[in-house]
């Protein structure tokens, strides 16, 4: 089967739902926007691989959380896996082919990675939208063990969670009912929309607007009319000078979202691009 067979079409992927769409495939296809030769096959063989060389130990393993410290041994001291310390907005670090490479990632990208070999295992490891950096959760005996992939996948305590929540919360610690709504599964497109925030984020940052728009354009794929991302694909096509596209994307932010902080500064672009004109600071 070659690999065009192999990974789903953006078009395809929007149409499916969260418990149907293939989390590695998709993010793969991310990948494939910025290196268009991308073969899945052997990064799929490679997660593979990945389970099978620990699958002996965890099948020989009792309880949950000792099958699971196995996991991250092997990921995050055998094979090298680390969070990218010292280039945390590389974009390669949300490309989960140059993930695989380098073993080099930031928090979802490692997540993603931990969870796609733990399922192979038959354990049942889940991504956490945590505000900041994003965790694991595991369903072990009495409660949840919490890990954060981007520093070895080490579990993080209940009062330490309270408190990388509470500059999220204006400053809040987290009631135990807040912190268990904080810590539901995230979807798989609510996982992918991530990585492709952080893919905007750092092409924004960096001024490379086509791949700023191609970023956003792919989360809208993903979910339809969510306002951040049209905002943010129209931002980008004013900076690329795409002023009717600039002009549908501004309005329709300002209508999913009149009362949005951003709301003032948005109207203001968009008379710059009804004007045709594009003023940017």
């Amino acid at each position: 089967m070659g690999d065009r067979m192999y990974l789903l079409d953006w078009n395809t992927l929007a149409t499916l739902d969260d418990e149907s769409l293939p989390l590695l495939q998709a993010a793969l296809l991310i990948a494939r926007d910025e290196y268009p030769d991308l073969d899945p096959a052997p990064y799929e063989a490679l997660v593979q691989a990945h389970a099978e060389d620990v699958r002996a130990e965890v099948e020989a393993t009792g309880p949950r959380p000792l099958k699971m410290a196995a996991v991250n041994r092997h990921l995050f001291f055998e094979l090298g896996y680390a969070g990218n310390q010292e280039a945390f907005y590389d974009p390669r670090n949300n490309y989960l082919n140059q993930v695989l490479e380098r073993r080099l990632g930031n928090p979802i990208s490692l997540a993603l990675v931990q969870m796609e070999v733990a399922r192979r295992l038959g354990i049942p490891l889940d991504g956490v939208s945590f505000p900041g950096h994003f965790l694991v959760r595991l369903p072990v005996e009495g409660g949840l063990l919490v890990m954060d992939p981007f520093n070895g996948g080490r579990p993080v305590a209940v009062e330490e969670l309270r408190e990388r929540a509470r500059p999220h919360l204006g400053g809040e610690i987290p009631d135990d009912h807040t912190l268990l709504q904080i810590l539901s599964p995230a979807p798989p497109r609510a996982i992918l929309a991530r990585m492709l925030r952080n893919l905007h984020a750092s092409y924004a940052e960096s001024g490379q607007w086509d791949r700023a728009a191609r970023s956003a354009d792919r989360m809208l794929k993903l979910l339809p009319n969510q306002p951040q991302a049209l905002r943010d694909r129209g931002l980008a096509y004013l900076h690329l000078d795409y002023l009717p596209g600039a002009r549908e994307d501004l309005a329709r932010y300002l209508q999913l979202a009149p009362l949005a902080p951003d709301a003032d500064e948005i109207r203001e672009r968009l008379i710059e691009a009804s004007h045709g004109r594009a003023v940017l600071h």
